[in-house]
């Protein structure tokens, strides 16, 4: 067993049995509902998620590929397993490009793939996936990736209900800065897409999205959707005697709140 791995075992790993199979070197497709992460050695070669942009849309989307050679290299190679390969043979795009995008998809989709409520793995031995060799990854290395993104998410706002809920921009307060990436997101939030959607149409990694939908409804330029209030329980204490946030995000809010009233 390596450090890294040994790092993760010692604390909560994110999955048991993905820590297991990278220290048996396994190969074969590690499944679950929310994504799929693909071994070769024990190392992650390729993931991906129904709820994240794949690798073609970073490319395409929000890359330089144009879709026409995307598709030649899938039908070129696909079959073969080696649709990295003929997209750098062929002068399809730089192996740095190529690789650069490959990996923010890796940790992107294993993200949610890993994620608490992504239900039973199951492990398929021998599977491959048909992008072929691209780079590869420490499965001990996207586990603390994936810990820390978590924990990155409730630094910056602590409303997971913004991961899932319709984007509803709200107005800038005067003098406040928008930068141009948040003012791109801005233009497509509709009151009807979601962060995944945004990601998608946008060609972003879709945790990325998550992070600056957050950032943004830190900064009150989105809304901030709310749990449903519970209902009320025979003797429990009343509202003003109980605090559900957390004192500074309370104070926070507080705060906001006064200073939209005085504009």
């Amino acid at each position: 067993m390596t450090a890294a791995t040994a790092t993760v075992t010692s604390a909560t790993a994110v999955s048991p049995l993905l820590t297991r199979l990278a220290a048996e070197r396994a190969t074969g497709a590690l499944l679950r509902d929310r994504g799929t992460l693909f071994l070769e050695d024990g190392r992650i070669v390729h993931a991906e998620s129904p709820s994240t942009p794949g690798l073609e849309v970073l490319l395409t989307t929000g890359g330089g590929l144009a879709p026409e050679r995307w598709n030649e290299a899938v039908n070129q190679a696909g079959a073969r397993r080696q649709v990295a390969r003929f997209l750098v043979d062929s002068g399809g795009m730089a192996g740095g490009e190529l690789e650069i995008c490959h990996l923010a998809a890796i940790f992107d989709a294993a993200f949610f793939a890993l994620s608490p409520g992504s239900g039973p793995s199951r492990f398929r031995r021998g599977a491959t996936h048909w992008i072929g060799s691209v780079r590869s990854v420490p499965a001990a290395a996207v586990e603390r990736e994936t810990c820390r993104r978590r924990e990155l998410l409730d630094a910056v706002w602590p409303y997971p209900r913004l991961d899932t809920a319709p984007v509803v921009p709200r107005p800038a307060a005067p003098g406040q800065t928008v930068t141009a990436r948040q003012r791109l997101l801005l233009r497509q939030a509709d009151g009807v897409r979601t962060p995944a959607d945004l990601a998608w149409a946008l060609g972003r990694p879709a945790f990325h999205t998550l992070l600056d939908v957050r950032r943004l409804a830190a900064a009150g330029l989105v809304e901030t959707p709310h749990e449903p209030a519970p209902a009320p329980v025979a003797g429990a204490l009343p509202d003003w005697m109980t605090q559900t946030q957390s004192p500074d995000v309370a104070l926070l809010r507080r705060l906001r709140d006064a200073l939209e009233a005085s504009l």
